[in-house]
């Protein structure tokens, strides 16, 4: 197996233009055909390509979408929100078995906060907010460190924007089982004291609501440049460590959460398994996009719909 990552950050790059510039689409049109190029050396017989929040929330989103397909020749397909969502939910899913019972997921990128919960494998509530760490860090905090000021209102800000969504996620009922994917819950874990990435992906890692309010009280007192010296926090992601840990914490302040898992498995996975439940010769991209393809944005409504029944597994 190959691995192979381009850090680009692009939603730290739209501006209050909303638009992704020449130089930005430059970088992204190297590295999906750079992708393109290692997945024909490696002999891949499917290349699946995806664009997530920052694509998708772009105002020259289409614009962008035809370079990437001209010069890099490889089309990328638009993900919606709620799609990220199912598709997460899913490879935590099958990473914890049916055993884990009512599954809750939480996972933060850098544009967007997706949850979902169910008892299955496609969830019965999934949505996505615009909460993502680089976006919060980008909009929200101008100070480095960011002021006492700044922290409380980014924290009820947040607080806001969850409120109605963690309503719904509460009438739903409680989870048998609270699982969050993404870097910025990993990095949050760590600096808790969870296992480092060298014990394995078996080794269990969590996050506790207590261990998360003494890291904030600690972290929003660093400047970006002293939280990348931090054991797990990189350069590149060092800057949006602490709108990412408001955010987290106010998700699991919202729906009362105590402590949850951290799942190695996230969106690639989703994506992954997708489409090996579709291998039987149905188009993955219809079933992942509602039956969009050729970069068109599904709804979230559209997505829901169309992606209700999933291939059944059992361990």
């Amino acid at each position: 197996m190959n691995s192979e990552k381009t850090v680009l950050r692009l939603s730290d790059r739209i501006g209050g233009t909303g638009l992704l510039s020449d130089e930005d689409t430059d970088e992204l049109v190297r590295a999906v055909a750079a992708a393109r190029e290692s997945a024909l050396r490696f002999g891949c017989e499917d290349v699946m390509a995806f664009a997530t929040s920052a694509i998708r929330e772009a105002d020259n989103s289409a614009a962008v979408l035809e370079r990437v397909r001209d010069e890099a020749g490889l089309g990328l397909e638009v993900l919606s929100g709620e799609a990220e969502a199912r598709l997460t939910f899913l490879a935590a899913r099958r990473w914890y078995g049916w055993s884990a019972g009512r599954l809750l997921l939480l996972d933060i990128g850098g544009g967007s906060l997706e949850m979902a919960i169910g008892i299955d494998e496609q969830p019965e509530l999934a949505t996505s907010l615009p909460l993502g760490a680089g976006r919060l860090a980008r909009t929200k905090l101008t100070q480095d460190p960011p002021s006492r000021e700044e922290v409380t209102r980014l924290s009820g800000w947040v607080d806001s924007q969850l409120a109605e969504s963690a309503e719904r996620f509460r009438e739903t009922g409680a989870p048998d089982r609270v699982v969050a994917t993404s870097k910025t819950f990993r990095t949050l874990a760590r600096l808790t004291g969870a296992a480092p990435p060298s014990a394995g992906p078996r080794v269990r890692r969590t996050l506790t609501d207590t261990g998360l309010r003494q890291l904030l009280a600690f972290i929003t007192r660093m400047s970006s440049p002293d939280l990348a010296g931090l054991d797990g926090v990189s350069s590149a992601r060092a800057h949006q460590l602490v709108s990412g840990g408001i955010v987290a914490e106010s998700t699991m302040r919202a729906l009362s959460l105590g402590e949850l898992d951290i799942c190695p498995w996230a969106l690639r996975e989703g994506v992954i398994l997708r489409r090996l439940d579709h291998s039987n010769g149905e188009d993955p991209t219809v079933a992942l996009l509602g039956g969009r393809t050729g970069g068109d944005r599904p709804t979230d409504q559209e997505t829901g719909r169309k992606a209700q029944h999933g291939a059944r597994w059992k361990r």
